[in-house]
């Protein structure tokens, strides 16, 4: 029986017995049975095929449903293996290519400088392997759960939190923007500048205490990341050496988003804008 005709079933079969059965009352057992017993006997009546008819009716349409939701789940986890399938081709797969040519260069590379260049490239390419590893499983992340809802029910707030919580390092978060400011993209491309400045004031800074704030709202919103550590020295910004900063501010150019670094009252900051965010 399908879902739609389940669903009449609900609606006409009450109506239809006590029909009948009002019909049948009148007509043949009027004699036998009193206005006022028969009065009393509809409700029974309806309480008995409720009961009984329609208890089954409504187990079957639970399970149409269930099966529904399942199949939707496993639509959203086929549409998930999709996306992933895209981006390690489009990402990862063409790095890779791309790093198996500049090794073979490298091999046959006799000027220093040239070697010295080449060595970046390779280093630089590997690191945006692991930005599109990172990028695929926040996608995947994003895109169901391990509910089978197509919900996300796990807030970028706790994300960031999670992120805090990798390090040794103590980091105080204070999160005030809400979930429906960023869009999915947005949000996978600021949770990977903020890992990526947590790590690095984890390796690099000798911090011993960081702060994550945020604020703003549709109109825009600012990602503040401070650390009490040695300090930020301007050279290190157009370092080759510096990868994951470069890819930072690869990510902030392709998103349209002001990135800046700066020492203030002691602390090293770095602050990620879009739009009209507060300072």
């Amino acid at each position: 029986m399908t879902y739609k005709q389940i669903k009449w079933m609900i609606l006409f079969v009450p109506t239809l017995i006590v029909g009948l059965w009002e019909y049948v009352r009148h007509q043949f057992l009027m004699p036998y049975i009193s206005m006022d017993l028969g009065n009393w006997l509809t409700p029974i009546l309806v309480y008995l095929v409720s009961v009984t008819l329609l208890n089954q009716l409504f187990s079957q349409l639970e399970k149409i449903q269930q099966e529904l939701q399942a199949e939707r789940a496993q639509k959203a986890a086929l549409q998930a293996r999709e996306q992933l399938a895209k981006e390690l081709h489009d990402g990862i797969a063409q790095s890779l290519f791309l790093l198996s040519v500049k090794v073979d260069q490298l091999e046959f590379t006799t000027d220093r400088n040239k070697h010295e260049d080449a060595v970046y490239a390779v280093r630089k390419t590997v690191h945006e392997v692991n930005r599109y590893v990172r990028q695929a499983i926040a996608n995947l992340k994003y895109s169901t759960n391990t509910n089978s809802e197509v919900v996300l029910k796990e807030t970028l707030e706790d994300k960031v939190k999670q992120i805090a919580d990798e390090v040794l390092i103590p980091i105080e978060l204070d999160w005030n923007i809400k979930e429906n400011v960023m869009t999915p993209k947005e949000k996978i491309e600021i949770l990977a500048c903020i890992r990526e400045a947590v790590v690095n004031i984890q390796k690099h800074a000798r911090a011993s205490k960081g702060w994550i704030v945020a604020q703003g709202d549709e109109a825009g919103w600012v990602v503040t990341i401070k650390d009490n550590g040695d300090g930020f020295r301007e050279e290190i910004i157009d370092s080759k050496e510096s990868y994951g900063l470069n890819i930072m501010k690869d990510r902030a150019e392709d998103m349209k988003w002001q990135l800046r670094i700066f020492n203030h009252h002691a602390l090293t900051t770095l602050e990620i804008q879009k739009g009209g965010g507060e300072d």
